[in-house]
């Protein structure tokens, strides 16, 4: 298994991992469109049988989501339930966490609801309304704005 950065022939696989769980309400879903527009900012845990693209299977996916020269976004970390439980959803934030160290960011959150993922991992619990009311254009197209149940971390990196 290998984490690299996300290429188009990834973007349905993606698509298809991430509306798989929005489907039992685990997480929120993505148009294949959001995908294909943001794909430079994934990662993907695969199993790389070599270059053939039908060789390779993914079995997770996390997005480092820039918003401002210091702040930037966890979205849409996935893991395979059949990885689950194995540090792959651990190794996808930790190489996030890395970028956003290499860029100079230096706050990262999440939108989750899976809070305590995030707190093993040195996130704190904040405020939703703390963060720049420029995230919140994402939130207007989505299904559950403005009723939004999602938990929100925070963590302050070093660079």
């Amino acid at each position: 298994m290998k984490i690299r950065k996300a290429v188009m022939r990834d973007v349905k696989h993606i698509h298809k991992l991430i509306n798989g769980f929005a489907a039992e309400q685990v997480m929120l879903p993505r148009s294949l469109n959001e995908i294909y527009e943001n794909v430079r900012d994934f990662f993907v845990y695969v199993e790389d049988g070599g270059d053939d693209a039908a060789d390779t299977q993914l079995s997770g996916a996390c997005a480092l989501h820039v918003l401002w020269e210091d702040l930037a976004e966890i979205k849409s970390l996935a893991v395979a339930k059949a990885h689950q439980k194995k540090g792959a959803g651990g190794e996808l934030l930790d190489r996030c966490l890395t970028e956003a160290r290499e860029l100079g960011i230096k706050r990262v959150f999440s939108l989750t609801y899976v809070p305590g993922f995030f707190h093993r991992t040195g996130f704190r619990d904040a405020d939703k309304a703390s963060l720049p009311h420029k995230i919140w254009g994402d939130c207007l197209h989505c299904p559950k704005f403005p009723e939004c149940d999602e938990n929100a971390v925070i963590i302050d990196i070093d660079g």
